[in-house]
């Protein structure tokens, strides 16, 4: 019996959250068991998740299946890269300071502020009327 090579790990990124798992392979990517393409429409998502890749030069040695959720899609896009990131420097000690360097290993710590009791929103209030 032939063992696989499994890296897995997560990633965060305001509400959404994405569980990354490399395997060796040719370079297929499923998001949600869907293509990686169809999953993430917008140009700038799909830019932004495989630049880890292009900076350790892996984009085709490694097959990943995402399951992602929670939040917006730019959010998931934003958990995904932190995901492979962390998945990518556990594989390999030589991209973690590649990536460390890019500041890929950080999660981003921005989180939506709550709405305040006696405030419309967050910062908003309702409107003063003097009389």
């Amino acid at each position: 019996m032939v063992e696989v090579i499994k890296y897995a790990a997560t990633g965060r990124r305001k509400s959404s959250v994405a569980r990354i798992n490399l395997t060796p392979g040719s370079g297929n990517i499923k998001v949600n068991d869907r293509p990686f393409e169809q999953y993430f429409s917008r140009e700038t998502d799909r830019i932004l998740i495989l630049e880890p890749l292009k900076m350790t030069n892996t984009i085709t040695k490694f097959d990943i299946i995402a399951k992602v959720g929670g939040g917006g899609i730019t959010g998931q896009a934003g958990a995904f890269r932190l995901g492979l990131s962390r998945a990518l420097s556990l594989c390999d000690p030589e991209n973690k300071t590649v990536l460390k360097k890019a500041n890929f290993l950080r999660r981003d710590p921005r989180m939506k502020e709550r709405k305040k009791p006696g405030q419309k929103g967050a910062r908003k209030k309702f409107q003063w009327v003097k009389r």
